[in-house]
């Protein structure tokens, strides 16, 4: 990352904060459904774009539409 990156990132607003990365990065997380074991994919602001089978089918769906999956801890 350049220098003017970082001091662009340093000055994002909170509002700022809340879109970035809306369209491009998404995650999974373990759901129940009708006591059902899936997986559910957010979107960086943590809403609900769909529900998944499973990790690998969640993943590949991320990526089929161009978004970059992100890890949580």
């Amino acid at each position: 990352m350049n220098t003017q990156s970082g001091v662009m990132l340093k000055n994002l607003s909170p509002s700022d904060l809340l879109v970035f990365g809306l369209n491009d990065v998404a995650y999974l997380r373990p759901a129940v459904v009708n006591g059902e074991p899936v997986f559910a994919i957010h979107a960086a602001d943590g809403s609900q774009l769909a529900l998944v089978a499973n990790r690998d089918v969640g993943l590949a769906a991320m990526f089929q539409h161009d978004l970059e999956p992100v890890w949580l801890q």
